[in-house]
């Protein structure tokens, strides 16, 4: 039964996907409303991370951010669904990029890189987009789904174009297999770490916020320039990623620097288009004091 509903699913998931833009925003606003007043999906969850992030805003202006946020949040769903069908033409038509170049020259110079960005904006387009667009092997970090075969299904997405998924703790054993030539690996700044794996908190959006020390640590023991996405929102259905480097030579960085620095990065951005992130991810989920040997900022 369970093989069965899964196939109706992914059956389903890939008609959707056929249908024309318009008509998936049309589906988009009916969705918007399903989430925000019916079923009003972890609405609490984004109410307190709101607050918690932005304490010295009105509730009307918070409230303002989160009708904006679930807003977005159907659009992106919908616009996921998409990936299973868009051709590489469609991608690069609505997914632009502004200084690229600041990645391929390391990349034709024969440097890997590290793009990293967050669960801001469209990142999934982003990923399936940058494979199309670099002609070094783009490998994808992503965090394993319970459901084995859905995962397979959406990592079979994401790779259309020729991006490598990688489970990140296969990380640093895929790494060692394109030892020796060049590669864009893309990582999400913004994952939470579990609790026992925690080692790190830094300040981000107003409160101490456990970071995954894995970019830093691939980008000194690699000596991989550290450069950040940050994807912003034309237009619906419209994105533009803005490449900035946030350093060229890790080795010389002082520790947690390029842990500071790209969650600096993408705080900034938060802050100026708060809508555009992930506010309905539990990324607070413990604090410093729950761990008696944390380092903090």
């Amino acid at each position: 039964m369970k093989r069965v509903s899964f196939f109706i699913t992914v059956g389903l998931l890939y008609f959707i996907s056929l249908l024309p833009f318009f008509v998936l925003y049309i589906f988009s606003d009916v969705l918007y409303i399903i989430l925000f007043y019916v079923i009003k999906y972890r609405r609490k969850v984004v109410q307190e991370n709101l607050l918690n992030a932005y304490p010295e805003k009105s509730i009307e202006e918070r409230l303002r951010t989160e009708k904006k946020f679930y807003r977005f949040l159907a659009d992106m769903i919908f616009e996921s669904i998409k990936m299973f069908t868009i051709t590489e033409k469609e991608i690069n038509k609505r997914f632009s990029y502004t200084n690229l170049h600041v990645a391929t020259k390391f990349l034709d110079a024969g440097r890997s890189v590290i793009a990293v960005t967050g669960h801001y904006s469209n990142w999934e387009w982003g990923s399936l987009s940058i494979s199309a667009n670099v002609k070094t092997p783009v490998l994808v970090v992503y965090k394993p789904l319970s459901d084995k075969k859905f995962e397979n299904v959406l990592n079979r997405v994401r790779a259309k174009f020729g991006s490598v998924m990688i489970a990140m703790k296969q990380t640093l054993r895929k790494l060692v297999e394109y030892k020796g030539q060049p590669y864009m690996l893309v990582l999400l700044g913004d994952q939470t770490p579990v609790r026992g794996e925690t080692q790190y908190f830094t300040s981000f959006l107003n409160q101490p916020t456990a970071v995954f020390l894995g970019i830093e640590k691939i980008a000194r023991s690699t000596n991989s320039p550290v450069l950040f996405f940050t994807i912003n929102r034309v237009k619906r259905g419209y994105y533009n990623a803005e490449v900035t480097i946030l350093t060229e030579n890790p080795q010389d960085t002082a520790p947690y620097e390029i842990t500071n620095a790209h969650t600096r990065k993408l705080e900034q951005i938060i802050n100026e288009k708060p809508e555009f992130w992930l506010w309905s991810h539990k990324r607070w989920k413990f604090k410093p004091e729950d761990k008696y040997d944390a380092r903090i900022s």
